[in-house]
C-alpha cells in the first residue's frame, strides 16, 4: 500500500519539514494525483515568511503549494473526464478557505484535486512544463474574464477580433505571460511591459506593443502607443504596477483595472512574529498607497479591484478555462506553458531552497521541483 509524504510548514515563519502525511481519498468531483512535479509561487513564500498576514485560516502544521502535475491514481464519484493513469496538471486549492487543507495542499507526494480545476497533459508535454500553469493561468483568467474584473469575451480556438486592446502591465511574470495568450485568444490586441531582454518573448506570446517598464517615460510612451485605440481594460501584475496601470486606464478611457499584486512589497518584513518597525512601516505604506490609488481611480472614473485567483472555482470561469479552453489549447499547441520552467531539484526536500530563491527574486521563469 502506498504511503504519503509532505513538505510541512510546521509553524509560522519556519522552514518546511519533510515528514509523513495521511493518504486521503478523493471525494465527489475529485481525483487523487501522484505528483511528479510541483512549482513554487511567491504566494507560498509570502505565507511562510509573514505568518498570519495571509491565509489566517490555515492550521499549523500546513501543506502549501498550488501547482501540481502527475498521474491520476484514484477517482471520486461523478468524475468522468479522467481515468486512473491519466497524466494531469491541476490547481491545488488546499490553501483556500473551506477546503480540506491537508488533503488538497500541493507540496506532497499525493494531492486531492478538484476535477474541474484539472486538465489532461498531452503526450508530448513534460510534467515540468505543464506545472508552471495552474495558479498563474487561473489568476490571469479570473482577471480577464470574471464579471467583476475585465469581463472580456471568453477565449476560443478561432477568436473573432474585437477591435479593442488589453494592457498587461508585467507581461514577463507568470500571470502576465498567460494573460497575454488568453487575451489574444479572446480576440484582443495586447500591449504589455517587460524588461528589454524579454521583449521578443512577449511578442512570441502574441503581444503587439511591448515597452520597457523601467523606462522613466513608459507611462507616457504607452499612452501614446495606444492613441486612438479602444482599451478594454488593464491588468496590473507585479509590485508597483497598480499606479501606472490606473494612470494608463485614466488616459485611454479604460474603465476597469484588475490588480493582481499589492502596491507594496512584503520583502522588508522580518521573519519573526510580534511588532516591529518594519511591519508598521510596511503596513502603513500599504494602506496609504491603496487609499491613494482608489481615490485616484475614482476621480478618473476607473474601477480598480484586486484579483483572487481561486474565485474562478465559484463561477463559470473555472470550467471555461480548465474544461473548455485549456485541454484543446495545450493539445494543439495554441497555449504555451509560460514562463519557462527551471528545474531546481528533486524530492520534497528541494522545495524549501526553491522558496528561498523565490524570495531572493526570480525573473521570467518558474521554479519547479521533480518528485
Amino acid at each position: 500500500m502506498s504511503t504519503n509524504t509532505a513538505a510541512w510548514l510546521p509553524a509560522h515563519r519556519a522552514d518546511l519539514v519533510v515528514g509523513p502525511a495521511a493518504m486521503h481519498e478523493p471525494g465527489p468531483g475529485e481525483v487523487l494525483l501522484r505528483n511528479r512535479a510541483v512549482a513554487v509561487n511567491p504566494l507560498d513564500e509570502v505565507k511562510q515568511w509573514t505568518g498570519n498576514l495571509m491565509y489566517r485560516w490555515l492550521p499549523s502544521p500546513a501543506v502549501l503549494g498550488e501547482d501540481v502535475a502527475g498521474e491520476v491514481v484514484a477517482i471520486g464519484q461523478g468524475v468522468h473526464r479522467f481515468a486512473v493513469g491519466d497524466r494531469v496538471v491541476a490547481y491545488a486549492v488546499g490553501m483556500e478557505r473551506g477546503r480540506r487543507h491537508e488533503a488538497e495542499g500541493g507540496f506532497q507526494q499525493y494531492t486531492v484535486v478538484r476535477a474541474d480545476l484539472a486538465a489532461p497533459i498531452p503526450a508530448d508535454l513534460r510534467d515540468e512544463d505543464a506545472v508552471v500553469l495552474p495558479l498563474a493561468i487561473s489568476t490571469a483568467a479570473t482577471a480577464l474574464f470574471q464579471a467583476d474584473h475585465l469581463a472580456l469575451p471568453h477565449p476560443s480556438e478561432h477568436p473573432v477580433p474585437t477591435g479593442t486592446t488589453v494592457v498587461v502591465w508585467g507581461g514577463a511574470t507568470s500571470v502576465g505571460s498567460n494573460a497575454i495568450q488568453l487575451a489574444v485568444a479572446s480576440g484582443h490586441r495586447v500591449a504589455t511591459t517587460a524588461s528589454p531582454h524579454n521583449h521578443d518573448r512577449m511578442r512570441a506570446l502574441g503581444a503587439e506593443i511591448v515597452l520597457d517598464y523601467r523606462s522613466p517615460t513608459v507611462v507616457a510612451d504607452l499612452i501614446d502607443a495606444l492613441a486612438g485605440s479602444d482599451v478594454a481594460g488593464v491588468l496590473a501584475v507585479g509590485t508597483g504596477s497598480a499606479e501606472p496601470s490606473v494612470a494608463v486606464a485614466a488616459a485611454t478611457g479604460a474603465r476597469r483595472v484588475a490588480l493582481a499584486s499589492p502596491s507594496v512589497s512584503f520583502g522588508s518584513l522580518p521573519r519573526r512574529g510580534g511588532p516591529s518597525l518594519a511591519f508598521v512601516r510596511t503596513m502603513s505604506r500599504l494602506v496609504a498607497a491603496n487609499v491613494a490609488l482608489q481615490l485616484r481611480a475614482r476621480r478618473a472614473g476607473v474601477t480598480a479591484r484586486y484579483v483572487w485567483g481561486s474565485s474562478l472555482m465559484t463561477n463559470e470561469v473555472g470550467p471555461m478555462l480548465w474544461e473548455d479552453y485549456l485541454p484543446s489549447a495545450l493539445a494543439a499547441g495554441r497555449h504555451v506553458c509560460a514562463p519557462a520552467p527551471e528545474v531546481v531539484g528533486e524530492g520534497l526536500e528541494a522545495i524549501q531552497p526553491a522558496l528561498d530563491r523565490v524570495r531572493a527574486g526570480v525573473s521570467a521563469r518558474k521554479l519547479v521541483v521533480r518528485l
